[in-house]
């Protein structure tokens, strides 16, 4: 094993910090934006309230996550007053939400048991790329129902064969 793959080779941790200089956000900063997107789409606002009730965290752990994004520009924000996305906060809420609803796709036409908790656990980890290459799946299975429906087939019938 010499030659120079053997450099890009690195830890999970290592990954994810290597990713984390790329780009400004950390998973959480992306769930609690992605979820502001959700409630701005509905509303053209969103209240903190809300978020930390969708999001099952107390309201002064939404403030301050609420408080990151505003110093990053991707929301407008005052105190106790309704959130609003900025031009690039709803860019990037966009590109979260469509990644999260490719990611969970995904996982339910390949029968995950729980394709919202697994969703959650890994869409941070994705490339835009292999998020592409998704769509491109996805798009392909519904182009393609007969092979949609063999797979399926085909994974209960290995399911049987491991009983």
């Amino acid at each position: 094993m010499n030659n120079n793959r053997d450099s890009d080779f690195r830890t999970f941790r290592g990954y994810q910090l290597a990713n984390q200089q790329e780009r400004q956000l950390t998973p959480a900063l992306e769930d609690y934006l992605e979820m502001v997107y959700r409630l701005c789409t509905e509303n053209d606002y969103a209240r903190v309230g809300k978020l930390s009730e969708l999001l099952n965290v107390r309201p002064s752990s939404a403030s301050k996550m609420i408080s990151k994004l505003a110093d990053l520009g991707y929301i407008k924000y005052n105190r106790y007053e309704i959130i609003q996305l900025t031009d690039s906060g709803q860019k990037i809420g966009e590109y979260l939400l469509q990644r999260h609803e490719t990611v969970e796709s995904f996982l339910t036409l390949i029968g995950n048991c729980n394709p919202l908790k697994e969703t959650e656990l890994i869409e941070h980890s994705l490339s835009s790329s292999t998020i592409s290459d998704l769509e491109d799946l996805l798009e392909y299975f519904r182009r393609n129902p007969a092979i949609q429906q063999d797979f399926i087939g085909f994974k209960k019938s290995r399911k049987t064969e491991e009983v």
